[in-house]
């Protein structure tokens, strides 16, 4: 009974001194010294005349760790709530970015688990979670890292071989598989204009973040004019970006990309790991899906979670998340979310709570609400085949005549735009990058070089919850295409209410393959002129319910510009030694038994 009294009180004790109300923080810089030498810069901020121990929260960045000299860490928007609560919080800059020594290269492998004294992201962590804990006053010993971004990949990575003190880990918008999916390739298609200025932004100058010199405001006509990928060095960068250098030495998904693939040195959470993603997310839409999927499969501990919703990148950690451009969400979900993360590290690093996460916590757009699934995706959905039939329609019954088409003029020097133009630089004044993905795709509808197969007005609400795959078969006049599909929520007309959304075309889900990569992405291949072939995409996992009175809409397009550079449509060797003349115009065929799979929810 006397250690039934003592439990209870210890547990009142850790819930009042790790709940008390932080009023102000004491700011330290640090140079912490990694075990090959190099120092790495690192601010600290303790709570200041606070009673008890805390846990330490890292961030690490290569994005700049330096904050104002009176900054004020409770006002932080996406840390401050635990902040008050007596977090110490601590940032750091990566080795080789700011005022960190090193150097510094994008999202490489770790290797120290196979090379002895190797140095990586990973043994950084390690490194400097040691210092915290043995230098730091009043630390509980326990720690935790999240990040968003490139800092969502590090936190993902210092989760392998972690310190004993690490004890939950959220990686947030990480960067997948590079050239499968996220920032720089979508199944192989090159992200041009994101990985030209992104690139240039991190690498031309290690002390800071740098624009790239663009002359224009519109971009669409400026990478026009660029003309083949080889000009990018021939012309600006002049093989000074180590990341682009490696764009171009290798074209194909070769030994270099699968080393640097997560999904090669990620293999189990090893502590607990809190996966997050925007089904919007303009940069890093595939990072979180694909590692909670890959970890999952070995998690045999129930500690692999997943939070999906209604954002763009990192929208949750800045903004309330009520709406995206034009699209209300009825909900501020970003809070709801900042919520949900700060129970999450309470209960991993103070003990409070009960610690029965839910195993995916997924908002559901369309009827905007939360829902929470014991497996993602969740295995009561129903798969149904929306199919592409004639006269421009859709429906769930498979087309009589499979061998009719659809085709449309596919043209290089007149590429479709991904969004309406003006494109301006991916992080310039005034740009419209961060909501792009949910914008009316009405501004391409009318193209003759897009097609577009519309259901019926829905009679009943439909909901897809989970990977939704598109099945195109197609045929191009040339050795080479590329392939984008859209699935799209088609609005109703609104006579008098609602003007602005009428018949809103918003894409739900949209991804392009390079049609080389269809039997291996390691090994291309052309195509066969004129030969109808099975391409698969993976347009990710969704959760939407499709209003009764809307329609389901299927796009197909080859262009996507300048946010996937030109295929020439020409079969070459690399795209990225291409002479303008190997893009050729060429005439695209989309055949009636082209589907998506649906993963459909019963009421």
């Amino acid at each position: 009974m006397k250690k039934i009294i003592c439990k209870v009180l210890f547990s009142l004790l850790v819930i009042y001194t790790s709940a008390q109300n932080v009023t102000a923080y004491n700011k330290k810089e640090v140079m912490i010294a990694m075990r090959d030498g190099i120092k790495l810069y690192t601010v600290i901020f303790t709570p200041r005349d606070a009673q008890g121990s805390f846990p330490i929260l890292i961030q690490r960045t290569p994005y700049s760790a330096s904050v104002p000299e009176d900054y004020d860490i409770l006002k932080h928007t996406y840390l401050g709530d635990m902040a008050k609560e007596g977090y110490i919080i601590v940032f750091q800059d990566i080795r080789g970015k700011f005022k960190s020594e090193g150097k510094m290269e994008i999202h490489q492998p770790i290797v120290h688990l196979k090379q002895k004294n190797a140095v990586d992201e990973s043994t950084d962590t390690y490194d400097a979670i040691d210092w915290l804990i043995k230098n730091v006053q009043n630390n509980n010993g326990k720690v935790g890292i999240l990040g968003i971004s490139y800092p969502g990949w590090l936190a993902l990575v210092a989760s392998i071989d972690p310190h004993p003190a690490l004890k939950a880990s959220s990686e947030q918008a990480c960067m997948g598989d590079l050239f499968l999916g996220d920032d720089f390739h979508h199944n192989g298609a090159f992200r041009l204009s994101y990985g030209m200025e992104y690139t240039y932004e991190i690498e031309f100058d290690p002390t800071t973040d740098s624009d790239f010199p663009f002359t224009q405001f519109d971009l669409y006509d400026w990478y026009l004019k660029l003309g083949p990928l080889k000009n990018v060095n021939e012309k600006y960068f002049h093989n000074k970006i180590p990341t682009w250098n490696n764009f171009v030495k290798h074209p194909n998904y070769d030994s270099f990309w699968q080393q640097n693939s997560p999904l090669n040195y990620v293999h189990q959470p090893e502590v607990p790991i809190l996966h997050v993603g925007g089904y919007f997310d303009q940069e890093d839409i595939n990072g979180p899906q694909l590692m909670y999927h890959h970890m999952e499969k070995k998690d045999s501990f129930h500690r692999n979670f997943i939070v999906l919703g209604p954002w763009n990148h990192g929208g949750w950690g800045r903004m309330k998340g009520d709406s995206l451009g034009k699209i209300s969400f009825d909900k501020k979900t970003g809070e709801d979310f900042r919520e949900m993360q700060k129970k999450w590290f309470d209960f991993w690093l103070k003990g409070i709570g009960d610690g029965k996460f839910q195993e995916a916590t997924c908002f559901q757009t369309g009827s905007n609400v939360w829902k929470t699934y014991a497996a993602w995706p969740p295995k009561e959905s129903n798969h149904q085949k929306l199919f592409a039939s004639g006269n421009g329609k859709a429906s769930f019954t498979a087309p009589i005549n499979k061998s009719g088409y659809t085709s449309y003029i596919s043209d290089p020097v007149h590429p479709v735009p991904y969004r309406a133009l003006p494109i301006e630089a991916t992080y310039g004044f005034g740009s419209r990058w961060k909501p792009w993905q949910v914008e009316d795709q009405r501004f391409v509808y009318s193209r003759p070089d897009v097609v577009s197969f519309s259901t019926d007005s829905l009679t009943e609400t439909l909901t897809v919850t989970g990977k939704v795959t598109a099945h195109v078969f197609a045929s191009t006049s040339g050795t080479d295409a590329d392939w984008v599909v859209k699935l799209i929520d088609v609005y109703p007309s609104f006579e008098q209410k609602d003007l602005l959304m009428s018949q809103y075309q918003l894409p739900v889900a949209m991804e392009v393959f390079r049609g080389r990569f269809r039997k291996s992405f390691s090994t291309p291949s052309p195509l066969t002129p004129n030969k109808p072939e099975e391409f698969v995409i993976d347009l990710h996992d969704i959760n939407h319910s499709f209003l009764k009175g809307h329609r389901l809409m299927i796009q197909i397009q080859s262009t996507w510009f300048p946010l996937i550079d030109r295929n020439p449509q020409k079969f070459v060797s690399n795209i990225f030694e291409a002479n303008e003349s190997d893009y050729n115009k060429t005439e695209q065929r989309i055949y009636y038994n082209t589907y998506l799979d649906l993963p459909v929810m019963k009421d």
